[in-house]
């Protein structure tokens, strides 16, 4: 029994030895980067310069066009390679007038927004006696064509919490409201805004994702701000009848351009293989697209830079940054570049992106790393953690960009964000410059650039 004992306690002595560790230089030049990071204005300057010179950049416009054009012209002043746009087209949808009113008991104007890829009303508009349900299963329990000549109401709300799990469940109504009110007869839909700001502005957002919608037949639909939501549920509790007429003549146009922005920094010794780092260059039309995700392609340049400007060297793998065309519309930009790199895809060492606004990263996780390797996941966490960044989950996100990559069982990391005030902000005009914290958004851009160089250092893979 003893001798079991003594070759048991060896067993786990001898497995305990292979736990992996980064060297102490890659700690050394980690913990440089990091400090750097959180003195760097890079970041924030790229931010600047994008919500400014460009300001929104809506998918398949001038606009996104423009930033193309933009972050080609920064990125290779930065001194990154093989800097090129591989474009694509888009259905290109611009929003009109959007106006809404209570027409009795108590007659009033709403605030509205359109949702991206509604149809328009008549140029007169529609008015319809509002029919108010809780939620979108709700509406789907509807019986077909039972609302002619009703407009219906969405009265669903969202949670607020850090990991953005709120929006999640209540983004399936801005998808889906639209097509369901029409099965059930419907003039024209409104939803309670996607998001968490009391403040009397709209949310917008993409109903379904633009490849899915083609030829299904929808109502005008729009997101009505809380403050209103309130009020029009304050009538209806008090008269048990509303009357509202809507009007949106949003567009829908021939298909425009889009694409994606790449740029690298070669590896030394492996250069066929990538770490990926992303961000996406699209945004909505109401706010300047500072936090969704002008936030984001600051810190993934910045913190890429960092990389060979602080340590003075290229890496050994090729770090390669992508700002993707057409998130917003339905990660188009996202499924193009998986097919179009779908061959060299397994040399994509590990893919991240930030997408979740520019409040601090608090958790590290992971996906689709094999289990024999999660010691590696542990060791990036234990770099990270004098950042308060702690673990996190190893079936991660990934951030919505990599959903392909991901999907194809490629490994993912996630440097999740605390986002309990992002949906105050999402999708709406407050979506601007003031909102970004220079502090927060250098932890994370610490927090990026210690994660890609250490992942393009080492010579362990994640699978």
């Amino acid at each position: 029994m003893f001798r079991g004992f003594i070759y048991l306690l060896l067993s786990i002595i001898s497995f305990s030895s292979f736990a992996f560790e980064f060297s102490p230089q890659q700690k050394k030049n980690a913990d440089k980067l990091i400090a750097e990071a959180l003195k760097d204005d890079l970041g924030y300057q790229v931010v600047e310069s994008l919500t400014t010179e460009v300001g929104p950049r809506l998918a398949g416009t001038e606009a996104e066009t423009r930033a193309r054009r933009w972050a080609v012209k920064k990125l290779k002043s930065l001194g990154f390679k093989n800097v090129r746009v591989e474009h694509f087209d888009v259905p290109r949808w611009t929003r009109g007038i959007e106006t809404a009113e209570i027409t009795s008991p108590f007659p009033q104007p709403l605030t509205i927004t359109a949702l991206g890829g509604s149809v328009s009303t008549p140029a007169q508009g529609v008015e319809g006696e509002i029919y108010v349900v809780p939620s979108l299963k709700a509406l789907q329990t509807v019986k077909a064509n039972s609302l002619k000549g009703k407009i219906v109401f969405v009265d669903e709300t969202m949670a607020r919490t850090q990991d953005g799990s709120g929006y999640s469940a209540a983004v399936a109504k801005r998808r889906e409201t639209a097509f369901e009110a029409h099965r059930a007869g419907a003039s024209a839909a409104l939803i309670r805004s996607v998001g968490t700001s009391k403040h009397r502005f709209a949310h917008t957002g993409q109903m379904r994702r633009v490849t899915d919608t083609t030829g299904d037949p929808s109502v005008p639909t729009a997101a009505l701000s809380a403050p209103d939501a309130d009020q029009l549920r304050r009538i209806l509790n008090k008269t048990g009848k509303v009357r509202v007429k809507v009007t949106l003549t949003p567009r829908t146009e021939p298909r425009g351009k889009s694409g994606n922005v790449i740029a690298e920094i070669p590896g030394t010794q492996s250069p066929k293989e990538i770490v990926m780092i992303g961000a996406h260059l699209d945004s909505w039309d109401l706010g300047t697209g500072a936090i969704d995700d002008g936030a984001g392609v600051g810190i993934v340049v910045a913190a890429a830079r960092l990389v060979k400007e602080v340590l003075g060297k290229a890496p050994k793998r090729t770090i390669r940054v992508v700002l993707f065309g057409a998130e917003e519309v339905g990660l188009v930009g996202a499924k193009e570049y998986a097919n179009k790199h779908k061959e060299e895809l397994a040399n994509h060492i590990i893919s991240a992106e930030s997408d979740f606004g520019a409040d601090v990263v608090w958790q590290f996780g992971s996906n689709n790393v094999a289990k024999d390797k999660l010691d590696i996941v542990k060791a990036f966490q234990e770099v990270l953690r004098p950042l308060d960044i702690i673990p996190g989950s190893t079936v991660a996100y990934g951030g919505p960009d990599v959903k392909y990559i991901r999907e194809m069982g490629f490994p993912v990391a996630e440097l999740k964000q605390n986002g309990v005030d992002y949906f105050d902000l999402h999708h709406t005009p407050d979506d601007t410059l003031d909102k970004i914290n220079i502090d927060k958004l250098r932890q994370n851009i610490a927090a990026y650039a210690a994660f890609v160089y250490l992942a393009s250092d080492m010579e362990e893979t994640f699978n």
